[in-house]
């Protein structure tokens, strides 16, 4: 693990590349040479496989040329020049070409590696439509009896033919590709729907595609939907400058899209070749069909269609990038992937999170007939964001927010900041405000345990804390049964998640807990987001000043008294670590249960000194950044707490919505895992990720994709 940790294969990924070469109609020894330049330049940069156009060779505007000899000649002779220098290419190049078949013509395209052509695949569905006459010069792959036509005589040597190849690159883990051309994607079950059920995890569509108002934007969701469906990223690439525009028009749109998520696209009407990469995360795309049961439904209910594949070994030159010490990871990795970077989406997450939140409250004192709740305010962020919830689910109800009982519970080490933070919002949301101090009974239960406190020594254990935790929560019960109301939680999931909260009667416990599936990262937006939009506050108050100060206190249990009573002396992150690392790690961890070197690699490459991430200037969390030493020790605490000390606490947590897909931690829904479980093999597995980045700059990073 060590030796090329720093190398983007080591963790699945591969690089890919699309490329749009500027062609001439009719001259294929051009569009040859252009190939190779761009093929030799996804070479350089480390990809290990490089998609052209559809008919690429020849242009796909030849039209009846196609029936002439001398052009499908050519056509074989400058596949032939491809041939001989893809020997020396670490890379898989995947060209379009007319190809005669007995009888027949078809439009394919030629996968070639390592001085061979692999395989061809021909076109499945021809378009006779609109501006389409493909079936005048074309058969499509139905008219190739796949009993009795199963090669076909190229560059020298008899290659694999069919509809049905998928091609297998064994130096790359669970790389394993399908083609498919143009119209295949355009209709109602493509070809590429099959392959991903037989194995393809990279789909490819070589593809001319003329441009109409409207179109690249049809394509791209054609594209992202089919690499949804299919659980795999899906290359696309089209045909640019130097196609006749006798009748039509040409814009030259790349895009690789993963599992839904558009990753990168090329800027179109571009007047030179071009050519976008993309790191597609196999190993994702393995996991995520491992996960979705359903994935493996469709295998069966479909092995017929499955049956018909053929699995063709692509063997590349040992000299490609998955060989590098170093090789830096091209693709975007938000910092805080809970929390979208863009402003206009970040609100509308919040908007949509915030309601989910309300409706579920909503549904469950509807369900059970009652009119109040209760809650614990601390003057802290999970709490806050708890009671904002409570008030707007209190607005739909149509009841007064004072039925919201509020109390705020000073303690032992309660700072006066958190105590005027907690004053001044309750009187903000209008709720029923209360304070009971619980210092007498937390000495009374303290005395009654014998504990050296209650005999005046000093001795701030996890007893004394967790007296104070559980003698709020008690109250918080009581509370309810005797005003007809149910106590609200207020814990998160990242709390859930390290196990930062107190077992039984403590502050994991509730009657319902709106906050249980909202990371820490996420709530921080939430609260500013319902002050920004003036969700909560009364007689035209938005209460951001309030809502600015809480954002901007440091995160603690104030449980254990310190030196000053002004502020909070307990810091949080100081013993889990820094929530946003956290958070990362409960995401990669959680949603795709990646290995930790590959949550460690994508750490560092978000979180290291380059500015990869995005977050607003006026954030809690600051801009930071850490080296992999600091990312490695925090890894190492959230995997210990996570799978070996946790479990047993969110085996009992409380009912609350789910609302994200980032996952939740209830043993009802997403998570389910036994209590007792040991943490050895993930700090292990740890254990192979170095101490230090590579004083060397990462050999041979790829260039910024395109836009």
């Amino acid at each position: 693990m060590k030796e090329r940790f720093f190398n983007l294969y080591t963790h699945g990924f591969a690089r890919v590349a699309v490329g749009v070469p500027r062609c001439r109609v009719a001259d294929p020894a051009f569009n040859a040479n252009a190939t190779l330049a761009l093929a030799r330049e996804a070479a350089a940069q480390g990809a290990v496989l490089v998609a052209f156009p559809e008919l690429g060779l020849s242009a796909y505007t030849c039209d009846d040329l196609f029936h002439q000899q001398a052009l499908l000649d050519a056509c074989e002779q400058a596949l032939a020049q491809i041939v001989e220098a893809s020997a020396t290419l670490p890379l898989a190049l995947l060209v379009g070409l007319p190809v005669r078949v007995g009888h027949s013509l078809f439009n394919c395209a030629a996968v070639v590696a390592g001085g061979r052509v692999a395989g061809v695949v021909p076109k499945s569905y021809l378009p006779n439509y609109g501006e389409f006459y493909e079936a005048r010069q074309f058969s499509p792959a139905a008219c190739a009896d796949p009993a009795s036509v199963t090669s076909v005589r190229l560059a020298g040597a008899d290659v694999p033919f069919g509809a049905a190849l998928l091609f297998d690159v064994p130096q790359v883990a669970g790389l394993r590709f399908h083609v498919e051309i143009c119209e295949d994607v355009w209709v109602p079950i493509p070809p590429s729907s099959f392959a991903a059920l037989a194995g393809a995890s990279v789909l490819v569509n070589l593809s001319a595609s003329n441009v109409v108002v409207g179109k690249a934007g049809y394509r791209q969701q054609l594209v992202s939907q089919q690499s949804a469906r299919c659980l795999a990223a899906y290359l696309y690439t089209s045909a640019g400058q130097g196609e006749s525009s006798t009748d039509l028009a040409w814009d030259g749109q790349a895009l690789v899209c993963e599992n839904g998520e558009l990753l990168v696209q090329s800027e179109r009407f571009l007047d030179d070749s071009h050519l976008i990469y993309a790191d597609v995360d196999v190993a994702r795309l393995q996991q995520e069909r491992i996960r979705q049961t359903t994935f493996g439904d469709s295998i069966r209910r479909h092995a017929s269609e499955i049956a018909k594949f053929r699995v063709v070994t692509c063997e590349l030159p040992q000299t490609g990038a998955w060989t590098r010490e170093t090789l830096a990871l091209s693709r975007r990795v938000e910092r805080f992937p809970y929390v979208p970077a863009d402003p206009k989406r970040r609100d509308e997450r919040c908007n949509e999170v915030y309601n989910i939140q309300v409706q579920a409250l909503v549904q469950r004192l509807s369900q059970a007939n009652l009119k109040k709740v209760v809650i614990g305010v601390s003057g802290g962020l999970d709490s806050t964001h708890a009671l904002l919830v409570c008030a707007k689910a209190m607005d739909r109800l149509k009841l007064p927010r004072a039925n919201i009982l509020a109390y705020t519970m000073p303690g032992f080490a309660t700072s006066e900041r958190t105590l005027r933070q907690a004053r001044e919002l309750m009187a903000l949301v209008g709720c029923t405000a209360r304070e009971i101090d619980i210092r007498e009974s937390c000495r009374q239960m303290l005395a009654d345990l014998g504990h050296p406190y209650a005999q005046g020594q000093e001795t701030y254990d996890i007893t004394f804390e967790n007296v104070q935790a559980g003698e709020r929560t008690n109250h918080l019960f009581r509370l309810a049964n005797f005003n007809h109301a149910i106590v609200i939680g207020t814990g998160d999931l990242s709390e859930l998640a390290l196990g930062w909260c107190t077992y039984g009667v403590g502050d994991h416990m509730s009657h319902y807990n709106v906050n249980a599936s909202v990371p820490k990262t996420l709530i921080t937006h939430l609260v500013r987001w319902v002050a920004e939009t003036g969700q909560i506050g009364q007689n035209g108050e938005s209460g951001s000043d309030v809502l600015e100060a809480i954002l901007a206190t440091d995160i603690s249990p104030e449980l254990i008294p310190g030196k000053s009573d002004g502020a909070p002396e307990q810091k949080t992150e100081s013993t889990i670590g820094p929530y946003e690392l956290q958070d990362f790690n409960l995401y990669y961890t959680l949603r795709f249960g990646f290995a930790p070197s590959k949550v460690a690699f994508l750490a560092h490459h978000a979180w290291g000194d380059r500015e990869q991430g995005a977050w607003p200037e006026n954030a809690r969390v600051a801009r930071n950044a850490y080296d992999l030493t600091a990312i490695k020790r925090n890894l190492r605490i959230f995997l210990d707490r996570f799978f070996r000390q946790s479990q047993f606490k969110r085996s009992c947590i409380p009912n609350a919505p789910k609302v994200g897909t980032g996952g939740s931690l209830s043993p009802r829904g997403d998570w389910r895992a036994p209590s007792d479980s040991e943490s050895t093999v993930w700090l292990a597995e740890l254990d192979g990720v170095p101490e230090m980045a590579p004083t060397a700059a990462p050999a041979a990073a790829a260039a910024p994709p395109a836009a």
